[in-house]
């Protein structure tokens, strides 16, 4: 069977099963503060799991996009060394939500491998969970006796908390499972050892192929196991080992899921998989890692510095290292193999094909700067060897400079230095990297209490009543205490509420609730596992009394404009540019508005006139708002409803139109286009390839900037004596201002040839060294030109000159050493550093030029006497 025909043998089963058949998420999770990355095929219902939303569906089934790469599941490092570890892979599962429960999940799963796909029974073997004496948890016998009607209880085991019982996190829903394994070793391996000594031993052939997660508890904040009121089935099954095990492979990476990747890259590589153990590691890691960026980036999530953004920049630069080191890959080469992906996948992931272009800029630029990175930190190494000749190891605290401040991969710099005949000293670097990792948990650590319910809420529903009024009358459902960075603040869940929590970048409301004994500051509203949390300063002293919420107004009006004013740019930008256009993320606050978008060249002037123009003229129209609520998701399609890439959606959904433009939308907006008032276009810049941010402000921002322009626009005017043509007058100051600059440079290099011509005649000769020195109050500028002359005209001698000044006030001293004082051991630098005190100050540079900065001009002479004195003694 082909990888497809497998996808769709299990989603055809589980559909006769009565399961409702649901599309991947996006990879990329949103509203879940616990969470960077969809890690199983359970995150989409999680809410569901949490009790804080009812399935529209008792049985779901789907093919889930997932990504482990950080926090508890983490396979990053082992990728590409192993036959069965990736970053991204697709899940297969089947969910029931408080409907069927163990029997019949155990006997689907096993009616599934060995009736329809045809698994040989004798190469299976299951777990059940043995209890846990903490937990005070028995054996799950009940799982163990249903299993014991299908197959043997020699090939039953248990196993123990570890591996046979599941949790999402800390705490919350969690329960225990059955896996089950198969055995794909060779007739002759089996006859030696018996797979049932192998399971959860990590054997590449004896594996985990599907896992059964039973959820019947809950973990409390304090560890403690409470039983569910509903019990819920979670089952996962990884896509590519079970392609292996059907395709009779020994693994996932000899599939038809990576091979056509795989012999890609080989032929660009001009090399033969399968042949060189380290090369074929490469070839794994760059197909693994290629579809997590590209999925990844397809759901809306560029590569960044920071978050989720740096995750995938990371894999990428991963991969583009290891294509680097060990295939020869000098040129960005793994945008090229997005074709071959695409063809692969595009069809059961359409986001693939619609994305392509796009998808092939961003990596591309971001293989060639990491390119550009490696070769900075190649040659920052080879200037730390220089100086470092008779060290044997290179120091922990540069190599781990190397990987924090430079991104420079570890690993690389252990192999160049061991072609060095060096080794790194890693307990420092690893020192410095736990101290680092360290400082981040500290800023991060929260602690959160459980759920304190305070009446029965309907399944934690909310009634969002915000896009018709500012203030409602609201009773407390639950809270629980948070504590961050030394602060305490409390979540709070009502009834109802007209806050409208972050999110699709508009931020969330703040306001009060209040009664007549108190009143309650709301700072800001999230949406957190599909419960708008409002987050207070405080408790109510009465938390069942009934509260007025009422929103800032002022703030939510401003935050309107802007964003009703994002959905007319987005309309104005593909009136202009096209309708290639598309949204690729956006920020609302009161105080402005951020759009990205797809565009593949800088915009021109004439461009962003007119996009701004457009916004303006549908802005005097004056639209109304055509709010479209709960519209089935076809039918607004069919309205031609513009919806975002990396969204999941419901079966219903909101369409907001003003005129012409028309886009799935779950924000707050105004009633008519005129309550913007004015828009306008702050900036325009790339922020990735093929990416264009516009900021611009509307309304009281509008109006604010404006009169900036105008304030300026006058204090120009009385500068030039309010002369009736600004633009001449400004033009003739400017071309005035070049034509002195042009005459002080004609001095300043008068003055330095004179200087240098002085410095030469007054050249000393002491213990076979040419020393000049300095003392002067000349620019930096001056020195530095005396520096590269003297550089070059003493190439070949041992000479050092001596430079201390004072600028505008500023001591600094300059040391410069010729490439014998170098060789003879001489180090401008530490040099510098020890000269540098007498003046209150440091410095650094290079072995053989170094510079140094202070407070105390007095100590100038000093100074310089001690760099006179290191410099003839140390001879």
């Amino acid at each position: 069977m082909t990888s497809k025909e497998i996808r769709k043998a299990f989603l055809n089963y589980f559909q006769s099963k009565s399961h409702h058949i649901v599309s991947s998420a996006p990879i990329v999770v949103k509203n879940d503060p616990t969470l960077m990355f969809t890690n199983a095929g359970m995150n989409q219902f999680k809410d569901i799991f949490l009790g804080n939303h009812h399935s529209n569906y008792p049985r779901i089934s789907n093919s889930q996009k997932c990504l482990r790469v950080s926090g508890k599941h983490n396979d990053l490092e082992e990728v590409g060394k192993d036959t069965y570890h990736h970053t991204m892979f697709e899940m297969l599962g089947n969910w029931s939500f408080a409907d069927y429960f163990k029997e019949e999940a155990i006997a689907w799963a096993w009616e599934f491998l060995t009736d329809v796909v045809k698994i040989d029974k004798n190469n299976l073997y299951v777990t059940v969970f043995g209890g846990d004496e903490h937990d005070c948890t028995a054996k799950d016998m009940e799982a163990y006796n249903f299993w014991k009607k299908i197959i043997g209880e020699d090939r039953i085991l248990f196993g123990n908390k570890k591996d046979n019982f599941w949790e999402m996190g800390d705490s919350g829903p969690c329960g225990p499972c059955s896996e089950i394994h198969v055995d794909i070793r060779s007739k002759e391996d089996k006859n030696k050892i018996s797979g049932k000594e192998l399971v959860n031993k990590d054997h590449p052939q004896v594996i985990e192929i599907w896992n059964l997660v039973f959820m019947q508890y809950n973990r409390t904040a304090n560890g403690k196991l409470e039983l569910l009121s509903n019990k819920y089935v979670d089952t996962g099954m990884g896509f590519e080992r079970l392609c292996m095990v059907l395709q009779g492979k020994q693994s996932n990476y000899d599939t038809d899921v990576f091979q056509p990747l795989i012999q890609a890259i080989a032929k660009m590589a001009k090399q033969e998989y399968g042949v060189d153990k380290q090369k074929d590691i490469a070839m794994r890691v760059i197909s693994d890692h290629l579809r997590a960026v590209a999925f990844t980036i397809a759901d809306g999530q560029l590569p960044s510095n920071t978050g989720a953004g740096y995750v995938i920049r990371r894999i990428l630069r991963r991969a583009v290292r290891y294509g680097f080191t060990f295939l020869n890959f000098d040129k960005a080469f793994i945008c090229d193999l997005l074709s071959t992906l695409t063809e692969q996948m595009g069809e059961q992931f359409p986001e693939l094909k619609k994305q392509e272009a796009l998808l092939y800029k961003v990596i591309k630029e971001e293989e060639q700067s990491f390119l550009r990175t490696l070769s900075l930190g190649i040659q920052k190494f080879e200037q730390y060897i220089v100086t470092h000749q008779q060290e044997t190891v290179i120091n922990g605290d540069f190599a781990f400079e190397l990987f924090d401040t430079y991104g420079f991969p570890i690993d690389l710099t252990q192999l160049m230095a061991e072609e060095k005949g060096k080794t790194v000293d890693m307990k420092a670097f690893n020192e410095d990297l736990t101290a680092q990792k360290e400082r981040s948990r500290a800023v991060a650590s929260t602690e959160t209490d459980d759920w304190q319910v305070i009446k029965d809420d309907n399944i934690g529903s909310t009634t969002f009543v915000g896009y018709d009024t500012t203030k409602a009358d609201v009773n407390i459902l639950r809270y629980r205490k948070v504590k961050a960075k030394d602060k305490t603040f409390y979540q709070i869940v009502l009834d109802q509420t007209p806050f409208y929590a972050e999110s699709g970048g508009q931020v969330g409301d703040s306001g009060t609730l209040s009664n007549n004994n108190e009143t309650i500051n709301v700072v800001n509203t999230k949406k957190e596992n599909n419960l708008i949390v409002h987050i207070c300063d405080k408790l109510p002293q009465n938390i069942s009394a009934t509260f007025i919420a009422e929103i800032n107004c002022q703030k939510r009006q401003l935050t309107e404009n802007n964003h009703s004013a994002t959905h007319l740019l987005h309309f104005a930008l593909r009136k202009v540019l096209g309708n290639h256009v598309e949204q690729k993320g956006s920020l609302v606050t009161a105080e402005r508005l951020r759009f990205d978008f797809s565009h593949f060249s800088k915009m021109s002037k004439e461009e962003l006139r007119q996009v701004e123009i457009t916004v303006n003229q549908l802005i005097r129209k004056n639209i109304a708002l055509n709010d479209h609520r709960d519209v089935p998701i076809a039918e607004a399609e069919k309205m031609g409803a513009i919806a975002l890439f990396g969204e999941k959606y419901g079966n219903k959904v909101r369409i907001v139109q003003f005129g012409d433009s028309i886009e799935f939308c779950g924000g707050t907006h105004v009633k008519s286009t005129g309550n913007i008032g004015i828009f306008h276009i702050v900036s325009e810049s790339a922020i990735a390839a093929g990416i264009r941010r516009i900021e611009a402000v509307s309304s009281e921002g509008a109006d604010k900037i404006l009169y900036n322009q105008r304030d300026t626009l006058e204090e120009l005017r009385e500068l030039f004596n309010n002369t009736p043509d600004l633009n001449g007058s400004i033009k003739r100051s400017l071309a005035e201002n070049t034509h002195l600059k042009k005459q002080i440079e004609v001095l300043t290099n008068e003055k330095t040839l004179i200087l240098r011509d002085n410095l030469l005649n007054n050249c000393q000769s002491i213990n076979n060294i040419q020393l000049i020195i300095h003392q002067g109050n000349e620019s930096p500028e001056i020195i530095k030109s005396l520096v590269g002359f003297f550089k070059e005209k003493f190439s070949d001698v041992k000479f050092a000159f001596v430079a201390g000044t004072v600028y505008e006030d500023k001591p600094s001293l300059t040391l410069l050493l010729s490439t014998a004082m170098t060789d003879a051991g001489y180090n401008a630098t530490n040099m510098i550093r020890q000269a540098a005190k007498a003046i209150e100050g440091g410095g650094g540079g290079q072995v053989f030029l170094a510079t140094a900065g202070g407070k105390n001009s007095k100590g100038l002479n000093e100074a310089i006497a001690q760099l006179t004195k290191l410099i003839t003694q140390n001879n």
